[in-house]
């Protein structure tokens, strides 16, 4: 792979906010180390944390070596860049948790293998150990309050209020940057553009100590088009650990992209080439209707994070309910997409049969058990007035009783509608 380039890469994809000087040459005069911190504050990272994670990612497609560094022990501490108040202290079993996670969900993006084979660090292997008093002695004494007040990360808290707890937070980064350069070479550290200050600490301090040269690269905060902090829905973060933000929910976060916002989504979070991204930039603006660019950030970035088989299942899910899908073509995956995202509720055959007919299914019924209608009295409501769908196919006013076998789907499961947005599935055994 050639080392050069990556930093144009980088400028392209508007994935740079601020380098110190010599970043273009360490860069381009062969493989280097570089670094990044996460927070271990949470037990998966959101998406908020993509964009620092495929700058590690394009880093070692150009042959350098990306190191993840999980704050084990600055954790315990808490950053607080950003922050307008003082974080809750997490115990040691909470952080050591936490990191785990992110270890997990760090390994879907790097290669730990071959030549520039990343690395995956906790600073608690140093930081846990390590004295107060030779902390003091050895790093402190290199760092005056002034230049530390200067630090906005410092500065705008102090009419707040700032702990000495998180006042010395910039000296536990400096200091991982120093034993990372030391352990594993790091020359460059990388952050949002909120780290400036703590990662230039860091470079002064290994000038100091090792009379050695480091640097620093930071990326944009990444806000919409309408200055909303990226990655929060109604429905809070959007995690990359399924169990907290489902494949399907993750895929329609991304399908939801704004106009506005698609092309600098396509340019952080996928690894399309630039004539891929410029082709679908000049689709948007020939066709926003069609939405193709947003189906190919959801498809990039879903299957990186969830894997084909989640892809393929939170697809078919869109297509069901926004497409023209059949229910019949929904896979075993599909259907337990659906299961997660609409109430579900198993029912024997003999409590939904029609008391006429028991080879059919009563309508009344199937509202009834999903919780789609509280009564018999409201399904027939629903039901004379249309807004009744079975596998997404409406029922008219007089299809109440309807048949057994022609409506299941795999594994005994049937779609009840009401309206254009309810959907409940029941799967019917016996």
């Amino acid at each position: 792979m050639q080392t050069t380039g990556v930093l144009d890469e980088l400028r392209w994809r508007g994935l740079v906010h601020q380098h110190t000087d010599g970043v273009a040459d360490a860069l381009a005069s062969g493989p280097i180390s570089a670094y990044i911190g996460f927070d271990p504050t949470g037990s998966s990272l959101h998406v908020g944390s993509l964009v620092p994670i495929m700058v590690l990612v394009h880093l070692q497609r150009h042959g350098h070596r990306p190191v993840a560094l999980v704050g084990g022990g600055t954790g315990m501490i808490g950053d607080p860049s950003g922050k307008t108040s003082e974080r809750q202290l997490l115990t040691t079993e909470q952080v050591a948790e936490n990191a785990r996670g992110i270890h997990a969900q760090l390994e879907r993006f790097l290669d730990f293998s071959g030549p520039s084979a990343a690395r995956m660090r906790d600073n608690a292997a140093w930081l846990t150990p390590l004295h107060l008093v030779d902390f003091l002695r050895d790093v402190g004494k290199h760092f005056t309050v002034n230049y530390m007040l200067q630090k906005e990360s410092v500065r705008s808290r102090m009419e707040a209020g700032i702990s000495f707890t998180e006042f010395t937070y910039m000296l536990l980064q400096a200091y991982d940057f120093l034993e990372l350069r030391r352990r594993d070479g790091v020359t460059l550290q990388l952050g949002g553009s909120d780290q400036w200050g703590n990662i230039t600490a860091g470079i002064e301090l290994i000038r100091r100590m090792d009379g050695a040269e480091a640097h620093a690269l930071t990326m944009p905060l990444v806000t919409t088009s309408s200055g909303a902090k990226f990655g929060k829905t109604e429905a809070g973060a959007v995690w990359l650990d399924a169990n907290r933000t489902s494949p399907y929910a993750f895929y329609q976060f991304w399908l939801g992209t704004e106009d506005a916002d698609v092309e600098r989504y396509l340019r952080y979070y996928t690894l399309l080439s630039r004539q891929e991204i410029e082709s679908l930039d000049a689709e948007t603006s020939a066709a926003p209707e069609r939405r193709v660019a947003q189906q190919a950030l959801a498809r990039d970035v879903t299957r990186r994070v969830h894997g084909e088989a989640a892809l393929a299942a939170a697809e078919q899910v869109s297509t069901f309910f926004f497409g023209g899908l059949e229910a019949s073509a929904l896979s075993e995956d599909a259907l337990a997409v659906l299961r997660a995202e609409a109430p579900f509720a198993e029912v024997a055959r003999e409590a939904l049969a029609s008391e006429t007919d028991p080879a059919r299914f009563d309508a009344f019924k199937l509202l009834v058990a999903s919780g789609l209608a509280a009564s018999n009295g409201a399904a027939k409501r629903l039901l004379e007035q249309g807004g009744v769908s079975v596998n997404k196919r409406k029922l008219a006013a007089g299809d109440r009783h309807i048949s057994a076998d022609g409506v299941l789907l795999r594994g005994g499961h049937v779609v009840v509608g009401k309206g254009k947005r309810d959907y409940a599935l029941l799967r019917v055994t016996g």
